[in-house]
């Protein structure tokens, strides 16, 4: 009898302890959506700051921004946290177009590759294609020699999860250049990593290696890209470009830190945040200023509704995760040498779009306790609780901190890449009532891991 009346007390608690949740979840999301700060907070930093490129001002005043927004929110404690950054710049407008024989020019929209070196002037070259990043390394150097390579390898239109698609085209941004080198071009250009056909190309990352002598890195639209391969499909052109791109010395910046103190396990921490630095097309509206204000939104609906948490919450909005990922690196490394126990950690980087769920880069034991929410949210439409990536800058603490659960926001993917890097990655494309879903998932989310761990 004593046995039996102890199982009817557990399921009784169980019972209260959900309907508790519930309630919970249900508040947050009515802050969410009826008294929500995140839409003004996203107009705030993309119009009156902008596009903010690690060593820019534009990106000094966001860390400004940040800061004054979480006092503002009253979080518990607010401080900056000092790291070394790297400094390049796109200098003037880049300018590129091609002709043929005729010598009629067809201008086209480009971009430099994010740490490219310039043209040093004008520079001129017959053009050469290739449909692959493959294709262009298992070709004759004899034929790649002193040309300006083009390399149109599309976004895969029938992957459904979309950054799948964007996987599998990244190394033509990243490795393009190095691989074109070796087989001694002059200069290489890339289709946009977009899956629409418009006019707006993607900058976005890519690298030198210090053996191979460094050319210079561009995108072109993806309706360029079609553009130019018709063309050569009926004869050859040559390429003209003209960037300035500059270099500079690394400089001092800042992750900015925000705290809600735990009650019993103060020591232990919960990381979540986004990356503050965007490139400098457009006003990084998507990438990452959706993840700034999702996590900025996500603390302070707790703080608002008085939630007091078991573990300190530890907001960061990361510095330079688009060109060096040193905000992420320097804060695994940091909080490691301090001693301190990250015990979680979230990330929001994958736009503002609607919420689908969560992603969990951890042990069986985390995946299952992922799977454990789906049942909280089934009324809030969201159904992703899998296995996947956490995010770039909360990915360092996995070197730092083995066993630590990294976990991932998941929107829908379908239109990410319509804005990524492009210079239409602007306030007026985040939907308002999206972005607050985005905001209120997480802060569920927040909930439930702190009173679970």
């Amino acid at each position: 009898m004593k046995i039996f009346s102890f199982f009817i007390l557990l399921l009784v608690s169980s019972s209260i302890f959900s309907q508790n949740d519930s309630i919970m979840i249900r508040t947050i999301y009515n802050e969410a959506l009826s008294k929500g700060h995140a839409y003004e907070d996203l107009r705030s930093l993309c119009k009156d700051i902008g596009a903010r490129i690690t060593g820019s001002a534009e990106a000094e005043m966001a860390i400004h921004w940040g800061e004054l927004k979480m006092k503002e929110y009253e979080f518990d404690k607010v401080y900056l946290q000092e790291i070394e950054v790297p400094h390049w710049e796109r200098g003037t407008k880049e300018a590129g177009w091609y002709k043929g024989s005729d010598g009629h020019l067809h201008k086209v929209h480009l971009l430099a590759l994010g740490g490219s070196i310039g043209t040093n002037g004008t520079l001129e070259g017959k053009l050469i294609q290739f449909n692959s990043l493959d294709e262009l390394k298992a070709t004759d150097p004899i034929l790649v020699k002193d040309k300006v390579v083009f390399i149109n390898q599309k976004m895969d239109e029938q992957q459904i999860q979309t950054f799948k698609a964007y996987g599998g085209c990244y190394p033509i941004r990243g490795n393009g250049a190095v691989e074109a080198s070796k087989l001694g071009a002059k200069a290489v250009i890339i289709r946009s990593l977009g899956l629409p056909l418009d006019h707006n190309p993607h900058t976005g990352s890519m690298h030198y290696i210090d053996s191979i002598e460094r050319i210079p890195a561009a995108a072109i639209s993806t309706q360029d890209a079609e553009d130019l391969a018709k063309f050569l499909s009926n004869g050859s052109a040559s390429f003209v470009m003209e960037m300035d791109c500059r270099h500079y010395p690394n400089m001092t910046s800042y992750n900015v830190i925000g705290e809600l103190t735990g009650s019993d396990k103060s020591d232990e921490i919960i990381t979540f945040g986004g990356h503050l630095d965007s490139w400098d097309t457009g006003e990084g509206a998507h990438d990452d200023g959706a993840g700034i204000v999702h996590c900025l939104e996500a603390m302070r609906i707790l703080k608002t509704l008085n939630y007091q948490p078991q573990h300190t919450l530890r907001l960061v909005l990361f510095m330079n995760e688009e060109n060096g990922n040193m905000g992420g690196k320097s804060y695994a490394k940091i909080v490691k040498e301090k001693g301190e126990k990250q015990i979680a950690a979230l990330e929001s980087d994958r736009g503002g779009f609607a919420p689908r769920g969560f992603s969990c880069d951890g042990s069986d034991e985390y995946i299952t306790l992922l799977e454990s929410f789906e049942s909280k949210f089934s009324s809030y439409d969201l159904h992703i609780f899998e296995k996947g990536y956490g995010g770039v800058d909360i990915s360092p603490l996995k070197s730092e901190y083995p066993e630590i659960p990294l976990f991932g926001f998941v929107p829908d993917s379908q239109r990410y890449f319509d804005f990524h890097h492009a210079p239409s990655d602007v306030f007026e494309n985040v939907n308002k009532r999206e972005l607050e879903l985005g905001a209120a998932a997480i802060s569920s989310f927040l909930y439930l891991l702190d009173k679970s761990l």
